[in-house]
């Protein structure tokens, strides 16, 4: 038995006269008195079903048990519709089905939502995710993931790289983020964690000879979870022998100008542009700024060195953003209440009304070269006072709302960008160490190499993000190829000579026979597509996403597990706060 000769979707004129069957999922159900109509929905798209009981009374019986999300079979006539009845959104609008034969395959429970209802909870949809996938949305996105990677593969291979999988079992290593543990049996007491990246395998890989490697990762990260943020995800990931930075940032574009054209219809126009690191903290506030609107960052330090108004005068910068609106009292007090949990301990403001008035608590300290260097007409100046850092966090989560706002970002723009070079290490207060910004195997740049004996922070990395519309899309570096230099790096971040050798042995004693030069790229895939389809949450690019909490609604995972398993494992579970 054939279950159908067509796809829903691919019922066309041509079939007209035609004897066809069809089978999918009842989209809708509409009684007519004596007429009734179902969408049938497959893969492929929707057909309208129609059952006369005066052509075929036993299918019309059927007809009458069917609701939404039943599964049917149907065997019948394809006829062109009235002309009043086309359905011109519909690709199969100008045609019907007149059914003879109707069988349910498989029924369906009332649903947890309808399929075409707004506003559904998440995790009520995660709950039922067979249920949310068959949305449109969600069919997009699913489809749309595949084309998209099956694009990444033909162009990685068509460059010559070689795709190869890497363990998803490995050592725990000090990379960042918290590791996902897994113990094992045959060795009590002993652990596995799951990889953050494939960093160190793919560095071995190119010290084994194959130069030009690739691989759609998956990767784990025990962290919080965000609206971008996910503790499962994968990633396109990239790594050569004898790097050429032009030529990483030329395939990369080559990727995405390709998925944006043949899934977006989009054509982009490499290649990219390219600005420093500290070039996006003064202007953007941000490593990763959107470029889609202006409100730049405008900076007051020098001019306010001698101010009357003693909080510009002794901070260490003073910073602003020229608002193209007169803000209300009220309207400058919940931004600055929204900006005390970033770290800022206020915010002045000045509002330079059209008609020339000034209307400020601060205006009386400042001087008119100061009023005059910051009048706009019409606008209000935001100033942040502090660590140039915290200006800068501030300043940009306070841009970045006020475009959304404000309604100044042009939605239907691609803005993309360069970040380069990078800091190589930040120095942690609470810790009183050096941390990696990127990762501790990024190399430091040239010119950078001597700052690391007299001014470390200062030093700058081979490193490189690519950013769209405000979302990294991809960030790599060249790495450390030379142990004496990797060991450093590692005394840098307070690693010691005897935890260098227990974490990273094998790596130093890799890097010690013949390492070439070395680095790459990685690209999150759901981060890609995030930005692809303008989604404001990650995890409606994954088939089967946790939850906010890291929880799995569906399956219930994680799940307590039995006394004896535990015992197997080596394992006590000891009460919370015991």
């Amino acid at each position: 038995m054939s279950w159908r000769d067509l796809g829903s979707g691919e019922v066309s004129p041509e079939h007209v006269g035609q004897r066809i069957a069809l089978a999918g999922w009842a989209a809708r159900r509409r009684d007519h008195g004596g007429l009734v109509f179902v969408d049938l929905r497959d893969e492929t798209g929707l057909c309208q079903l129609v059952v006369n009981p005066e052509r075929a009374p036993d299918a019309a019986a059927v007809a009458h048990e069917i609701r939404n999300e039943f599964v049917l079979r149907a065997e019948g006539e394809v006829v062109r519709r009235a002309p009043e009845a086309v359905n011109p959104s519909l690709p199969t609008g100008e045609v019907e089905v007149q059914v003879d034969r109707l069988e349910i395959l498989s029924r369906s429970t009332a649903l947890p939502f309808q399929l075409d209802e707004e506003g559904v909870d998440e995790t009520l949809r995660i709950r039922y995710r067979w249920i949310d996938l068959r949305r449109e949305r969600m069919q997009r996105n699913m489809r749309l993931r595949a084309r998209m990677v099956s694009i990444i593969r033909q162009e990685m291979e068509a460059a010559g790289f070689v795709d190869i999988e890497t363990p998803i079992m490995a050592k725990p290593t000090p990379e960042g983020a918290r590791d996902f543990l897994v113990p094992t049996r045959l060795q009590p007491g002993r652990f596995f964690a799951l990889p953050q990246s494939p960093q160190i395998y793919k560095q071995l890989l190119v010290i084994s000879g194959f130069e030009r490697y690739y691989q759609i990762a998956r990767c784990f990260r025990d962290e919080d979870l965000r609206a971008d943020r996910l503790q499962e995800l994968t990633q396109l990931d990239v790594e050569m022998a004898f790097p050429d930075q032009e030529f990483l940032f030329e395939l990369t574009e080559r990727i995405v100008v390709r998925i944006w054209r043949d899934l977006l219809g989009i054509e982009l126009e490499p290649p990219f542009p390219r600005m420093s690191w500290q070039e996006t903290a003064l202007r953007f506030g941000s490593d990763r700024p959107d470029l889609r609107f202006g409100l730049e960052i405008q900076d007051a330090t020098e001019l306010t060195r001698g101010s009357g108004f003693g909080v510009f005068a002794n901070a260490p910068a003073v910073r602003y953003l020229s608002v193209p609106r007169e803000l209300s009292r009220g309207e400058v007090q919940k931004l600055e209440d929204m900006a005390k949990p970033w770290g800022a301990k206020g915010l002045a403001y000045v509002v330079f009304r059209a008609d020339g008035e000034v209307s400020s608590p601060i205006a009386k300290f400042l001087s008119e070269a100061e009023l005059a260097a910051f009048r706009e007409p019409g606008t209000t100046a935001l100033f942040v006072a502090d660590e140039p850092r915290m200006v800068a966090k501030v300043l940009g989560l306070l841009r970045l709302h006020l475009g959304r706002e404000l309604g100044l970002v042009d939605r239907e723009a691609w803005r993309f960008l360069w970040v380069t070079p990078m800091p190589l290490l930040t120095w942690e207060e609470e810790e009183g160490r050096y941390v990696a910004e990127h990762h501790p195997f990024t190399r430091p740049t040239d010119d950078s190499l001597h700052l690391l004996d007299t001014d470390p922070g200062a030093a700058s990395s081979v490193a490189y993000d690519l950013v769209g519309n405000g979302i990294e899309l991809a960030g790599g570096s060249f790495r450390i190829h030379e142990p004496d230099l990797q060991a450093r790096m590692f005394d840098f971040l307070g690693i010691s000579p005897e935890e260098q050798r227990a974490k990273f042995g094998f790596l130093l004693d890799a890097l010690a026979m013949g390492a070439p030069p070395h680095g790459g790229i990685a690209s999150g895939i759901d981060r890609l597509l995030m930005a692809l389809l303008d989604e404001p949450y990650i995890r409606d690019t994954q088939a089967f996403p946790k939850n906010q909490a890291g929880v799995d609604p569906m399956s219930g995972a994680p799940t307590a597990v039995s006394e004896e398993q535990l015992r197997e494992l080596g394992i006590r579970v000891v009460a919370e706060g015991a």
